[in-house]
This record gives C-alpha cells, sequence and structure tokens, in this order.
C-alpha cells in the first residue's frame, strides 16, 4: 500500500495546539529562524523559539523521537546556538538527548560568512534509547540537495527517517513547519506516511507535490549502503 500524505496550510503552532501526543507518530523539523520574525528584537525570539520547540515536543509520543535541523546565526557580531535553545526547550520537557549530529553545508577548513559551515541535527525521545551497537556517523560530509538555502537537505532527512524506521515503532513522520516538503517526499520514499503543516499556501501546494524523483534522488542518497555507483 502506498504511502500517504497530508499537508495542511495553517499556521503550525495553532496546529499542535488542538493536537495531543500524535500517537504512532514522530517529528522532523526545522524551526523558523530570527529573520523570519522582523517584527521580534532578539530576545523575544529565542523565547518564542524555546517555546514552540517545547510544543513540537510535546507532541511526540513516549515511543517516538523528535530530531531537529537547525542552523546557527550571527546577529551583531554574536553567535546564536539554536542546538543549545532546543536542548533548553528539551530539557524542560523532560527529553532525553540520543544524538546530536553535525551536517556540513561547507568543506571542512573553508570560511564562511554570517552563518558557520555546519547544521546540527539533534534526536530527542522520553522513552526511546538509542542502541550504542548501531550508531552512526556523527558528521555528515553533505547535507544533500536543499530546495532553498536554509531547507533540510536529503541526506539529513534520509538519517532521520532510517533511524524512525529502524529504531521506533513509530511509521507516520510529522514536519509542523515543512516548506517545500523535502522531510515528507523522503519520509514517503522511504515507506512512511507523513503529515505537513505549513502557513504559507504555495510552499504547502508544492510540499503536496513534491516526490523523491522530483529531488533527483539516486537510490544510494536514500540507502547508502545499497549504492553501486562508482
Amino acid at each position: 500500500m502506498p504511502s500517504s500524505r497530508q499537508v495542511h496550510c495553517e499556521d503550525a503552532l495553532a496546529w499542535l495546539e488542538r493536537q495531543g501526543p500524535l500517537a504512532g507518530c514522530s517529528l522532523v523539523t526545522s524551526m523558523p529562524d530570527h529573520s523570519e520574525f522582523p517584527s521580534l528584537t532578539l530576545d523575544a525570539w529565542k523565547d518564542w523559539f524555546i517555546r514552540a520547540a517545547g510544543l513540537v515536543l510535546s507532541r511526540c509520543p513516549d515511543d517516538g523521537v523528535t530530531i531537529f535541523f537547525q542552523t546557527d546565526i550571527k546577529v551583531e557580531g554574536t553567535w546564536v546556538d539554536k542546538a543549545y535553545l532546543v536542548q533548553k526547550a528539551a530539557e524542560r520537557a523532560g527529553h532525553a538527548l540520543l544524538w546530536h549530529k553535525l551536517v556540513c553545508r561547507a568543506p571542512a577548513g573553508m570560511t564562511t560568512c554570517g552563518r558557520p559551515a555546519y547544521s546540527h541535527l539533534l534526536c530527542f525521545s522520553r522513552g526511546i534509547r538509542a542502541d550504542v551497537a548501531r550508531s552512526t556517523p556523527d558528521v555528515l560530509p553533505a547535507p544533500g540537495q536543499v530546495t532553498w538555502t536554509r531547507g533540510m537537505g536529503t541526506e539529513a532527512c534520509a538519517l532521520a527517517c532510517r533511524f524512525i524506521l529502524e529504531h521506533t515503532p513509530t511509521r507516520t513522520v510529522v514536519d509542523p513547519f515543512c516548506g517545500h516538503g523535502t522531510v515528507l517526499a523522503v519520509a514517503n520514499e522511504l515507506g512512511l506516511d507523513a503529515v505537513g503543516v505549513e502557513l504559507s499556501r504555495k510552499h504547502a501546494r508544492r510540499a503536496e507535490r513534491l516526490t523523491a524523483p522530483g529531488l533527483r534522488l539516486r537510490k544510494g542518497d536514500l540507502h547508502p549502503e545499497e549504492d553501486t555507483s562508482a
């Protein structure tokens, strides 16, 4: 039976507020950046970010995981560590950090300005515990294909979805800030059902239609152990 996909065009926090714990689901998402809230001061955005992350975590059932993909920012000459903000929310919500990986946005040794050359990929759960014997690399050399500059790459999406498949009984991926829908498309390609929430009607329509072939994924992008290309 083919995997299903639903995309709700509305405010993510309003949608999450109406839900209880999402039975049978794990969550994979990237929280909005400070630049998307021009009316908020940096401190006000940090407070919003922590509260929103806590709401996302609160909707994850005990047998699921919540995975965040976040890239730090520099504001007025100082760094804002989004991994710290997410972990602060997780500690308040009683979710343990299962792993923290880095996704290279540029080759090691390259100097970048404004944003670091890496993104964070963090996995939390209240009830699941990772099997150390089945660990995966802590550094991804590339994010994979992205549909926009700050989007979550296909390699990061595939790693997150494979972890859900292999370490949890949940079989639906929820992305409450789904953007163009890369998480949803990769989840479907791997056999998981997917639910997205996106405020922009234009982006929501794209998220409904985006497919793995549309992302030009090779078999090895999703199943690296099966890749036989040179």
